[in-house]
């Protein structure tokens, strides 16, 4: 028997600076009903990532912002529990972008059926998701890394950076990871086997620091944080030297302008590429990455970590947390078990 009521995380006001709490409200709402070619979903698993950062703020960029007092929204993996679709039957699970809620309807267009035994469900918002897919397509697009050369990664045991590094070291380059704790680095280094790995927060001189572990220069820096991280990072490419740019994390809570040494010198000196991207621009190579990435977790070659939080009510602190460097890997919240 479904409930007649649920909750519903939604934007109440744009934040200044670090959200808050009262940026936003749980409010209890109906549960909906399918139509015509409709599901009725079940969250099970919701995905909370940096970029949603920027969609509550009202500005222009690649996609459209958060509109206040209505739902957040991100990925989830759910359950149908029912359906007015010929293609979807009772029991499927699927994957796509929802409502922060705990029930939501979807159009059969806009998600896809995923396998629950080809790999844990909550892969497919993590390395199997389009958290693996903007590594994959990042690296080796952009970075292009190839065999004995020097990879730097930024933000390297979160979501992104972590199958970042592994990809690079499946493609044979040395791997130089950049991470906010001790723990994460043992991690980088003993588990995900990182060549060498820093924490940015306590190195004394992080340029000198970086320089020892790249005698040989950066070939491939995967920027996910910017700041220091990324001018001390560039300020060592090597010729040809190759930047795909992912995210800028240390920047997005600030309410002031983000200065500090311009790009365009050491770019001009090492001929070197640098590139912003996000994932929806290989939407068509999606079906590539996706069984790429699936063949190299089935052969043992890529792990992945997730943090889960528990409970529905614990959302907004799992997203807050990220801003704060409290996830190792992918941080996702685990909202229901599967009826079926």
């Amino acid at each position: 028997m479904l409930p007649q009521t649920q909750k519903q995380i939604q934007l109440i006001s744009r934040p200044e600076g670090m959200p808050t709490d009262n940026d936003f409200l749980y409010k209890e709402i109906n549960v909906p009903q399918p139509a015509g070619g409709e599901v009725l979903i079940k969250t099970l698993f919701l995905s909370v990532d940096p970029y949603m950062r920027g969609r509550m703020t009202d500005a222009k960029s690649y996609v459209e912002p958060f509109t206040l007092n209505e739902a957040l929204s991100g990925g989830v993996v759910g359950e149908v529990v029912e359906s007015k679709s010929e293609h979807f039957t009772k029991g499927d699970f699927i994957v796509g972008m929802l409502p922060w809620q705990e029930y939501s309807l979807a159009n059969e267009k806009e998600v896809r059926i995923i396998n629950p035994d080809a790999a844990p469900l909550s892969t497919h918002l993590s390395v199997l998701g389009l958290t693996g897919l903007t590594a994959y397509f990042g690296l080796l697009d952009i970075g292009q890394p190839k065999d004995g050369e020097t990879v730097v990664v930024s933000g390297a045991a979160g979501a992104v950076g972590s199958v970042v590094g592994q990809i690079a070291k499946i493609k044979g380059a040395r791997v130089i990871g950049i991470a906010g704790s001790d723990q994460k680095v043992q991690y980088l280094k003993d588990t995900l086997k990182f060549d060498e790995a820093i924490n940015y927060k306590t190195t004394d001189n992080l340029y000198a620091s970086l320089k020892e572990a790249c005698p040989d220069g950066i070939d491939v820096y995967f920027e996910n944080v910017g700041g220091e991280i990324g001018d001390a990072a560039i300020s060592l490419l090597n010729k040809h030297g190759r930047v795909p740019v992912c995210g800028a994390i240390s920047s997005y809570n600030k309410t002031d302008r983000d200065l500090g040494p311009r790009v365009q010198t050491n770019l001009i000196k090492s001929s070197a590429l640098m590139k912003g991207f996000v994932v929806n621009d290989y939407s068509d190579r999606f079906k590539e990455g996706a069984t790429q990435l699936g063949q190299w977790l089935a052969e043992g070659k890529l792990q992945y970590e997730e943090t889960i939080t528990e409970g529905f009510d614990n959302v907004t602190d799992a997203f807050l947390g990220l801003f704060k460097g409290q996830n190792l890997g992918k941080q996702l919240v685990k909202v229901a078990e599967p009826s079926t």
